[in-house]
């Protein structure tokens, strides 16, 4: 089952030049929340897997600014990945997502851009803790919240 409203593709504009590319992202126009922390990834070895966690508030967008990598997505109800490899592309993720970020190519860079700081209190690195706060949450409010 897909995931449905926790996962949005994004398409950035960009200033094709012959001298070089610029894609510049504005709050509101390219990213829908106030960017509060911005981390990359970079020298991911070979084989290596990052992420393995969900967070119970902040939102992101990943970036892939170079080379590619697949993100693996599970909200609980649904499962999906996206392969990402152009940084005119991004991927925004909701609260009470679980990622797994692989399959990182030689040279790949991810750029991370977060809703808040951070907080290692937001995060959730057990995914039968993950999937019981889901199931909590659905409770709560009849049906799975990105919000």
């Amino acid at each position: 089952m897909a995931i449905t409203g926790k996962v949005t593709p994004l398409q950035f504009s960009a200033i094709v030049d012959p001298r070089g590319d610029l894609t510049a992202l504005e709050y509101e126009k390219d990213i829908p929340f106030l960017i509060k922390r911005v981390y990359y990834l970079y020298n991911v070895p070979v084989g290596a897997e990052r992420g393995g966690h969900a967070h119970k508030q902040l939102r992101q967008v990943l970036i892939a600014l170079s080379g590619s990598f697949t993100v693996k997505l599970n909200d609980g109800a649904g499962i999906q990945s996206h392969f990402l490899n152009n940084p005119r592309c991004g991927l925004l993720l909701e609260r009470l997502v679980w990622r797994e970020i692989v399959d990182f190519s030689h040279g790949a860079v991810c750029l991370c851009l977060a809703s808040e700081q951070y907080n290692p209190d937001d995060y959730i690195r057990d995914q039968q803790e993950f999937l019981r706060q889901v199931e909590e949450n659905t409770r709560d409010n009849g049906t799975p919240q990105s919000n």
